[in-house]
């Protein structure tokens, strides 16, 4: 159980248990930046329609500068669904997700997607005992209504994807891996993720949520962010606080406090395309995505009493 725990790739679940589901996030953006595209396996197990799902947001940039997203969501028996836990792999019909690599093969009315693309060391954050993934000591609670996980801020990529006859060249650009577990996406939530800042080593993870918790609900968060090789980390777990100064459907400011830091955090939509997202276990809820948003942010470190601002594109963004 704390195998599973402390290395939130693996497969949570199991194939019996119902209103359920469970989704890797796979993302991919090319060395020009002219590209990006994400991957969401997947197994969705409410009664009566269980199946596994491999669905996808494509952005693409022209020659004009301007800015195309598509997404597809394509079904799968949930006998096409298999997995390891040693070496990880999943797989879904004649698509394969691993650590090392992932291999493509997808189609639908819009789009035609294969290749293989090879994935480099991983950004891991850290996981102390008390806090063996991203949600810290609420990873050991049972039966919440959606887990996460970040398994990759920042990694590099290798190969090269054919996207409706059209090679595209992802050698030396970035990925990033996440995922989701549970019965639902709260109904309320702010998702933002970024490697793409002017200082390149830079990577941003945050998020803002409608928590429910047995009788209660509360508005849990959890940023992580990564300048200069340092981790900073502000959740509900480690005595930050959150606040949000303006929201809209297209953009969000948000501020994080702990006695080590502040951040400041503006996030803005820009193009975004329709994913669906999973509502008490069954996947029929549509939330829109950006894959090439746009964030400000503006760190206070109060201990070594150092500013650091930098400004993000090609964002994941997700207000709902």
């Amino acid at each position: 159980m704390f195998e599973k725990i402390k290395n939130p790739i693996l497969f949570q679940g199991n194939l019996n248990k119902k209103n359920y589901f469970e989704g890797w996030y796979f993302k991919q953006v090319s060395f020009d930046e002219k590209t990006s595209i994400s991957f969401i396996p997947g197994v969705n197990l409410f009664s009566g329609d269980e199946h596994s799902f491999v669905q996808y947001i494509y952005m693409n940039l022209n020659e004009r500068n301007e800015k195309t997203t598509k997404t597809g969501y394509i079904r799968y028996r949930l006998d096409e669904f298999s997995y390891q836990n040693e070496p990880f792999l999943v797989q879904i019909g004649q698509n394969i997700f691993t650590e090392s690599f992932i291999s493509v093969r997808l189609k639908d009315e819009q789009f035609m997607i294969q290749g293989k693309l090879g994935l480099g060391t991983f950004q891991s954050i850290k996981k102390p005992l008390l806090a063996p993934s991203i949600m810290g000591g609420f990873a050991y609670v049972p039966k919440m209504e959606c887990y996460h996980g970040v398994i990759s801020m920042n990694h590099r990529l290798q190969g090269s994807l054919t996207i409706n006859n059209k090679d595209i060249e992802f050698t030396n650009g970035k990925g990033y891996i996440e995922k989701d577990w549970g019965t639902s996406f709260p109904k309320e939530y702010i998702w933002i993720h970024s490697n793409h800042f002017k200082d390149p080593s830079t990577s941003l993870f945050l998020s803002v949520a409608h928590i429910p918790f047995h009788v209660k609900t509360f508005k849990g968060f959890i940023c992580n962010l990564i300048v200069n090789d340092k981790e900073y980390r502000f959740a509900t777990y480690n005595n930050s606080k959150v606040s949000i100064l303006d929201q809209t459907k297209d953009s969000v400011t948000i501020v994080f406090t702990n006695k080590e830091a502040e951040l400041t955090v503006k996030g803005l939509i820009t193009c975004s395309g329709e994913l669906i997202a999973p509502e008490n276990g069954s996947m029929n809820k549509a939330i829109k995505e950006g894959l090439s948003g746009e964030v400000t942010i503006l760190l206070k470190d109060k201990k070594q009493n150092k500013v650091y601002q930098d400004t993000g594109n090609l964002i994941g963004i997700e207000i709902v």
